[in-house]
């Protein structure tokens, strides 16, 4: 995918190598339930992603959202290594490695697509942040960490990625391309405007008081309409595609379906656990933003999914 340059104005940091902390999940924005169950699953790098899903409070009650689901046990990440860029401008943080550069354009482009459609639709909108880190490091959702995978926290409104997640993505389960990479970055942002919108509060509070969950839960729905979300954002930079592109995104797409991963990692699938919906739905759900360009198409609420 041929993206512009970033924007020097983004607002990106640098967490640095273990920059805030810890093992435990817990501080930041003190989470509601703590930690759910262990769900993910690695993405290579010699292991598994343990990817997982907590609540935390931010004036109601938000969800910590996640790229990926699945089932699996918890591997300690592997040893990170390049220069800290710390406390660094823009320019140095996202300039200090090609993964780095690649995260920033993916996040410029989406910051200018996601401000144009809000000022269309007369909506206020308030850009994210996007948090390096390598190992671990602290975000307002509590501890992060590279085994949890990229999420988004909404108690302060940032996206955190370690980016030996891409090379997980590509060497573990073959959905590698710079596509896939901006996926992760798209999906994520997703998450940001279901922030905006009040629909990660309606979700978390809807998970809390019991509602369905597994394969029909909100928080699957959640996580389809933050990939259709990103579907949305790619349609309306479709100018900026290159051929294979969507056949990139539609591979990490399936690569991290529920049932995919649980299948992998378990040798069965258990919808009852679903957090994110299977291969098929996070296709489906991305093409229809890729389709449409129009996130009104993405309501994963509203029938079947």
């Amino acid at each position: 995918m041929r993206l512009d340059d970033f924007d020097p104005n983004i607002n990106v940091e640098d967490e640095g190598s273990g920059g805030g902390g810890g093992g435990g999940l817990g501080g930041g924005g003190g989470l509601l339930f703590g930690l759910l169950p262990l769900i993910g699953s690695r993405f290579g790098c010699g292991g598994i992603v343990v990817v997982l899903i907590l609540f935390a409070v931010f004036g109601g009650i938000g969800n910590l959202g996640s790229l990926v689901g699945g089932g699996g046990q918890p591997i300690a990440p592997a040893g990170q290594v390049g220069p800290s860029t710390k406390g660094a401008s823009v320019g140095a943080i996202c300039r200090a490695d090609a993964d780095r550069k690649s995260a920033c354009d993916a996040f410029s482009s989406a910051d200018k697509t996601w401000a144009s459609v809000f000022g269309d639709e007369g909506k206020s909108f308030t850009a994210p942040g996007l948090v390096f880190y390598r190992g671990s490091g602290q975000s307002g959702c509590g501890a992060a960490q590279s085994a949890m995978g990229p999420f988004y926290c909404p108690t302060d409104s940032k996206i955190y990625l370690d980016t030996s997640f891409f090379e997980e993505l590509q060497t573990r389960f073959h959905a590698g391309g710079d596509f896939a990479q901006d996926y992760v970055i798209a999906h994520e942002f997703g998450h940001h405007i279901q922030n905006l919108l009040g629909v990660s509060s309606q979700v978390a509070q809807a998970e809390q008081s019991g509602g369905p969950g597994g394969a029909n839960g909100p928080s699957v729905r959640l996580e389809l309409q933050a990939d259709c979300y990103a579907g949305v954002w790619a349609n309306r930079n479709k100018d900026r595609l290159d051929p294979g592109d969507v056949q990139e995104g539609m591979t990490a797409a399936h690569a991290i379906g529920d049932d995919t991963l649980q299948q992998q990692s378990e040798g069965r699938v258990v919808p009852d656990s679903f957090t994110h919906g299977t291969s098929a739905e996070r296709q489906h759900w991305l093409q229809v933003g890729l389709d449409s360009g129009d996130p009104a198409k993405c309501d994963t609420f509203s029938g079947a999914i």
